[in-house]
This record gives structure tokens, sequence and C-alpha cells, in this order.
């Protein structure tokens, strides 16, 4: 599988993760989860759920209100929230 926009694929012999990472920054702020094939059952469910998960915090930070030209708390803790639940 190849990586996508804000996905990339991580499949190392040498080390125990095989998954999909997503990253995210937007006004100086980055958001970053791991979404494992055996937390998920494999590498097409953990892409979906990485792909629903970037949908959402998109959607959340792209719709949110800036403050001096970076994300304001709250929206930061929303996106947090929101990875931590996905």
């Amino acid at each position: 599988m190849k990586s996508r926009k804000n996905l990339t694929r991580f499949t190392y012999e040498t080390t125990a993760f095989e998954g999909w990472r997503l990253c995210l920054s937007r006004a100086g702020t980055t958001f970053t989860r791991y979404f494992s094939d055996k937390q998920y059952g494999g590498p097409r469910k953990s892409l979906n759920a990485a792909e629903n998960a970037r949908t959402d915090l998109i959607q959340l930070v792209d719709n949110s209100r800036r403050v001096n030209g970076k994300l304001s708390k709250t929206t930061v803790s929303k996106g947090t929230k929101l990875l931590k639940l996905s």
C-alpha cells in the first residue's frame, strides 16, 4: 500500500510496529497518531480508521478559530481527544 496525504505506511521488518501514522500540521500545531495493523485487524482496516480520524481532525481544525495565527487551546485539546477516541 502506498502512502497518502498526511498518512504514512510503516512496514519495517526490524521493528514490532506495522501500520499507519497520521500526522497533520496546522497553524503551528502538529497532531500525530499511530494506527496499528494488529490493533485494527489488518492493513486495510487500520487505513480506514486512520482516514476517518484524518477527515474528522481536518474538519475540526480547518473550521476552528485562530488566536494570533495559532490554534486555540480548546481546539488543540479537542483534536487530541478526537485522536484518542479514534
